[in-house]
Formats: structure tokens, C-alpha cells, sequence
């Protein structure tokens, strides 16, 4: 099966899920309605259609190409930079370090994908990146909470564009057969399908089920009943998905397992944060999400540990 076919066939099941959920939802919706309303109906309808948006843009992108890809994954990242630092206070002495972020070391980040250059892509952010954000605030001679300042934009930066740009690095992976074929977008897709199924899954059974918070302090909503139900069918699903990837259906679903453990722990993480600055959602430019940063939260931690996973199991 050619990736064309395989994409067809995918995308067409999505579609068919997404028909699926925005009946039942507009059924939910007008049972709510007669009772007086439900928040949580209408915040489900409001990602319902979130969702029908993100993957219109994903499948325009899958025709457009490689380039078209990290293009629009550079985008994502610079919202979703925009949005922590939004959140984080930041002093004049703040304005060069964050402009270097913004329109140099951002856009050098995704061209290294663009040129298949792995080597430089792997170090540049955590090693010269990082060498080069204290010293331009240090210029500014302003030492006034100095290293809090620094350390805020410097884990921004590796949060919201090192760790999310691993996603279209998969293209950069060298998989015997499957990569031969240009099937390594693919890889990309199922990543973050598995991703963000399990969020929504995991929302899905924390609302029907849920009765033990794992962090009440840090992410209400998440429970013991959510992330065991949600993470084991985003799981099975990873498995019965095997056919898009180079992987067995046993490798796929332990590879959607691990997407799910580390797309939850970065979930929780960017949560505390929120929290620590006093925020419910990074942002508000997504109906029924939040901000860029609220959907690719799990996405910053999942996607550096797979695209490592699939180069270290089954690159040659």
C-alpha cells in the first residue's frame, strides 16, 4: 500500500470519527440544552470543531510536503513562545535575548530540518542556544533577578521549540524500506494522533468515570480512571494503527504506550506552570483548548521521546 493509499484510508477514519463525535455531540447538546445547559457538552462540541479545523490543516499540509510541514510546525512554535512569554514577566533587559529567540535561533532551528541536517538540529538549541541567552541578558546589565529571567526564557525556548520541532523531525529518520518510500510523514501523523486522541480520551473517561485526582493542584481534571482508560484505548488504537508505521502491531502499541506516558507527563508539567504564573490556558486562540501551548503541551515531551525511540530501535 503506497503512503497515499494508507493516508486516505486513515484520514477517511478520522473524518468518520469526527462525523461520529459531532452528531453525538449536537444530540448531547440538545438534551443539555433542555435541562438548562452543560459546560462540559458545549467545552466537547467546542474541540469537536477545534479538532475538524486542525486536522483540515494537517491533511493541506500532507499534500504540500516536507517543507510546507516544518513551515507550519515553525509557526506553531512561535505562537505557542508568544504565549509563555506572554505569561512570564520580562524586563527591558529581556528584549534582545527574546528578539535572538523569535527571528534567529527559532527559524535556524527548523531550516536544520528542512536541510536534513540532524547533527547541528540535535545541539544547536541546547548547547549554543543556551550558551547564548544569558550572555546577551548579562549585555544588557541588567543583573536584577537574573538567573530566574534567563532560565525562564531559556526553558521557553526548549519547551516550545527544541522539544516541539522533534515532530517534524521525524521526517529526518532513516527507516529501512519505510523510509525509502517517503513514508516518514506518516510517522509524524501517528505521533500526533496518538497524542491527542489519548488527551481527549483520557478527558473523555476523567468525565465519566473519574473519582481519583493523580494532581488536583496542578491539573483538576486529570484522574487515575482518565489517564488508565484514556492511555490503554489511545494504546489500542496505536496498536490497530501498526499499518501506517514500520512498526509490528506489538511494537506500535508499545510505542503508542510510551507516546501516552510522556505526552501525560508533559501535560502535567506545562500545567504546573501555568499554575505557578497564575494561568487556567496559555491562551485563548483555539475554541475549546486554550492556547497553541494548551494542545502541544503533550506534544513538547512526547515527541522528543519518540522520534529517539524509532532512531535508536529501528534506524540501522
Amino acid at each position: 500500500m503506497t503512503m497515499q493509499q494508507k493516508f486516505y484510508w486513515l484520514f477517511g477514519g478520522i473524518l468518520a470519527l469526527l462525523t461520529l463525535a459531532s452528531l453525538i455531540g449536537w444530540l448531547l447538546h440538545v438534551r443539555a440544552r433542555r435541562a438548562g445547559g452543560s459546560a462540559t457538552i458545549d467545552n466537547l462540541n467546542a474541540r469537536v470543531r477545534a479538532w475538524c479545523v486542525m486536522v483540515a490543516i494537517i491533511a493541506v499540509n500532507f499534500f504540500l510536503g516536507k517543507n510546507a510541514t516544518v513551515v507550519l510546525f515553525a509557526v506553531a512554535s512561535a505562537f505557542a513562545l508568544r504565549e509563555f512569554i506572554t505569561l512570564t514577566p520580562t524586563r527591558r533587559g529581556d528584549h534582545l535575548p527574546l528578539v535572538v529567540c523569535f527571528y534567529v535561533l527559532l527559524p535556524v532551528q527548523y531550516w536544520l530540518i528542512a536541510a536534513n541536517w540532524y547533527a547541528l538540529f540535535a545541539i544547536f538549541l541546547p548547547v549554543y542556544g543556551f550558551l547564548l541567552l544569558p550572555v546577551l541578558t548579562a549585555l544588557s546589565g541588567d543583573t536584577e533577578q537574573f538567573l530566574e529571567r534567563v532560565t525562564k526564557v531559556q526553558w521557553g525556548l526548549m519547551i516550545t521549540v527544541y522539544c516541539i520541532s522533534y515532530a517534524p523531525a521525524l521526517l529526518l529518520v532513516q527507516v529501512p524500506q519505510f523510509s525509502a518510500q517517503n513514508q516518514n510523514l506518516l510517522l509524524m501523523i501517528y505521533l500526533l494522533t496518538i497524542v491527542q486522541l489519548s488527551d481527549v480520551l483520557q478527558y473523555v473517561f476523567g468525565k465519566l468515570f473519574g473519582k481519583h485526582k493523580i494532581a488536583p493542584n496542578v491539573s483538576p481534571s486529570k484522574t487515575v480512571e482518565g489517564f488508565v482508560g484514556g492511555g490503554l484505548s489511545a494504546t489500542a488504537i496505536g496498536a490497530a494503527l501498526w499499518w501506517i508505521t514500520p512498526f509490528t502491531p506489538l511494537q506500535s502499541a508499545g510505542m503508542a504506550a510510551i507516546i501516552v506516558v510522556a505526552g501525560f507527563l508533559g501535560g502535567i508539567a506545562l500545567s504546573a506552570v501555568k499554575r505557578s504564573l497564575g494561568a487556567k490556558d496559555w491562551g485563548s486562540m483555539i475554541e475549546g483548548h486554550g492556547g497553541m501551548l494548551d494542545r502541544l503541551d503533550s506534544v513538547s515531551f512526547a515527541a522528543p521521546v519518540f522520534f529517539h525511540m524509532v532512531r535508536y530501535f529501528f534506524e540501522p
